[in-house]
């Protein structure tokens, strides 16, 4: 075994050896963090699971509920199911998460339409900071975990490039859209948002969301379940089986979607030749052409402020609140 397997001080038999000992408010605020960058657009609220050490947890959890479970929870059986599923884990994360997601329509959103460029140096900073110390958790020197990071990193720079065009948004798309996006969320460094985003199904969802579109939202959410049921059970089995590979799959996914997250970007619509619709492409652009280009400002102090501001919080998570029986 590896000396990387040995040091790792998470296992998935329900329960994160570390995580067992955060307080409840820690947990609460983990959640809130994640709910917060699920709002944008290029960060995964995995990622934050991933960085303060509960992802393999919160895995676990999910993977263990299905329609049996939920009906013991009715029975004399509830307080033994219960715990066996984590439930209080997942409720007091879960509140963190709505709570963030909500505060985020006010605070990061605002950011990210008036201030995108720092906000983008923030995430590429926390990113970067993440998958460095991902790195300890799989073996630099195997050949074959390398083979699985490059993988991994194609597969999420490739994204961005994808055009999907649709002539019509059915139920039945919704449904697979749902799937996708929340099997991308809990995959560290893809993000549901811009997985959406790509299917061209961004949009629509929220307009259904404000409008109330109780059909659609359903459909959605039946999507979302089943891509969860299936794709946490997945990713338990890859971490079980292949343990190093799987984090340097997920190490390379991280630093692929770092293309996603460059501070100095250029949308463009490009109008397709059969359908007559528009195409949009992310173009990055350097910063000395940025103001030209977009007649924005390129926001240099701010950002690489931003960027130091989030290895900063990395470097404090890991040394005070993931690793506090080392100091």
């Amino acid at each position: 075994m590896s000396k990387s397997s040995k040091d790792s001080n998470v296992s998935l038999n329900g329960r994160d050896s570390s995580s067992t000992e955060d307080s409840w408010s820690l947990i609460y605020f983990k959640g809130f963090v994640m709910g917060l960058s699920d709002s944008v657009p290029g960060i995964s609220g995995s990622t934050i699971a991933l960085l303060t050490n509960i992802y393999e947890r919160l895995i676990s959890a999910i993977r263990s509920i299905d329609p049996i479970v939920l009906c013991l929870l009715f029975t004399n059986r509830r307080l033994h199911t219960w715990r066996n599923i984590d439930g209080t884990f997942l409720v007091i994360l879960g509140s963190g998460v709505g709570s963030g997601i909500f505060i985020s329509a006010k605070t990061i959103l605002f950011l990210y339409q008036d201030y995108p460029e720092p906000l983008r140096a923030f995430f590429m900073g926390l990113v970067i900071s993440s998958a460095w110390i991902l790195r300890k958790k799989f073996s630099t020197k195997k050949l074959d975990n390398w083979l699985v990071w490059i993988i991994g990193l194609t597969f999420s720079a490739s994204l961005i490039n994808l055009d999907i065009l649709v002539s019509e948004i059915s139920y039945f798309y919704i449904f697979i859209c749902g799937f996708i996006a929340i099997s991308a969320m809990i995959l560290p460094g893809l993000s549901g948002a811009f997985i959406l985003i790509i299917l061209g199904a961004y949009e629509f969802i929220l307009n259904a969301l404000v409008s109330w579109d109780l059909s659609f939202i359903f459909v959605f959410s039946l999507g979302c379940l089943t891509g969860l049921a299936i794709f946490s059970r997945l990713l338990f089995w890859l971490l079980k089986s292949f343990r190093e590979r799987t984090y340097a799959l997920i190490n390379g996914v991280l630093v692929g979607s770092l293309y996603m997250l460059w501070p100095w970007q250029q949308v463009r619509g490009i109008e397709d030749a059969r359908s007559k619709e528009n195409i949009y492409q992310q173009i990055i652009i350097l910063p000395s052409d940025y103001t030209e280009a977009t007649g924005n400002s390129v926001m240099i102090v701010e950002s690489v402020l931003a960027f130091l501001l989030s290895v900063f919080l990395v470097i404090f998570l890991k040394e005070f609140l993931l690793e506090p029986s080392k100091r």
